[in-house]
């Protein structure tokens, strides 16, 4: 049966965020042809960062979007080739290569893919929010900490990545403050001990049993206030929608200059569920890692990840970048292989094997 795929590439990356296209910049030098997807969120999280300060090569700065144009005209320049579209499913053919199918009905057919589709940051939906993304909210202290110095500070989240994100803002804030939802944290003892520490310095302030409900402020000033429910049983949030409850719950303007959630990330995996391909609990690929080459290799024969898709630990930007070179390498070195041994995928002779 031949396969009715619009067309056929040496490599398809999912995504054009940092990995994505550092792998684009580096598979297209290597003549293997590649074509990126963009996602439903072209040029991932970097287009949500106003400044970024900390990648190597700009000593000024440079805004996010800007780096990702430039690195996506650099990619193009080399002959990669972008496309708009979201992918709803791969497969692995039984012949050894990848079906691609977009959510628009487009498909494709590849002999490797990329996986650099990111992990986007959870957000809570509370007003205020979509605007001020990249103007004083955030969702990594380490990329934007820095922009705020000398301000109060606040972090929304009781896990690990909440409490290591509101150590970390204090090298910057007067004051952070840690609203989180219950009485408890959730985050291994040993963050636990390091923020208890800061709040005996006074460094840290907890707000316990509290939730954010609104971010007050302007893309051109940044944030002026937050608005905080509490009470003291947890959870105000359902309790404020209770009307048997609502009258218990506090509800208060808090005056802080930045905030950060740090509630967790989700993978971009689903659409990989086709494949066979192994995560963690939480959605994260596994890749082989180590030392030597094949790093980002998965236990899909083929099937390449990198990026915050891979690394739920650092996900920098250059992190990022530089995995998502090892990815291109890989690539290379598993498409030489498989040409010298003949396996290359050939539509046409597919075609017409059906055709007899």
């Amino acid at each position: 049966m031949t396969d009715d795929a619009d067309e056929h590439r040496r490599l398809i990356i999912a995504g054009t965020g940092i990995a994505g296209l550092s792998a684009g910049i580096y598979a297209a030098r290597s003549n293997n042809d590649p074509l990126l997807i963009e996602g439903d969120e072209p040029g991932g999280q970097l287009t949500l960062t106003t400044d970024v300060e900390n990648y190597p090569g700009f000593p000024e700065g440079i805004s996010g979007p800007q780096l990702i144009n430039d690195m996506k005209e650099q990619a193009t320049k080399f002959g990669a080739e972008t496309r708009n579209g979201v992918i709803e499913d791969v497969t692995k053919e039984p012949a050894g290569h990848f079906r691609v199918e977009l959510s628009n009905g487009d498909a494709y057919t590849a002999d490797a893919f990329i996986a650099a589709s990111g992990a986007s940051a959870r957000t809570l939906g509370v007003p205020g929010e979509d605007e001020l993304m990249g103007y004083g909210l955030s969702t990594c202290a380490t990329c934007d900490g820095a922009f705020f110095r000398g301000e109060d500070m606040l972090v929304v989240g009781g896990g690990d990545a909440a409490m290591e994100e509101a150590n970390f803002l204090t090298k910057f804030a007067d004051t952070v403050y840690i609203a989180h939802r219950r009485e408890e944290f959730r985050a291994e003892d040993v963050w636990i001990d390091r923020t208890m520490e800061k709040v005996e310095d006074g460094e840290i302030e907890l707000l316990l049993n509290t939730e954010l409900t609104e971010i007050h402020g302007t893309p051109e000033d940044g944030v002026d206030h937050v608005t905080l429910v509490e009470h003291p049983d947890g959870h105000p949030k359902e309790k404020l929608e209770d009307p048997a409850t609502a009258d218990e719950v506090d509800e208060y303007d808090f005056d802080v200059g930045a905030v950060f959630f740090a509630i967790g990330h989700t993978p971009n995996t689903d659409f990989l569920e086709g494949t066979g391909i192994e995560t963690d609990d939480d959605g994260y690929l596994i890749t082989e890692g180590g030392r030597g080459g094949n790093q980002t290799a998965t236990g899909v024969e083929g099937l390449f990840g990198a990026g915050d898709v891979v690394d739920y630990h650092y996900q920098q930007a250059a992190t990022a970048s530089g995995m998502g070179v090892k990815a291109a390498l890989d690539v290379d070195e598993y498409l030489t292989e498989r040409e010298r041994a003949g396996d290359l995928y050939e539509p046409e002779a597919d075609a017409a094997a059906a055709d007899d």
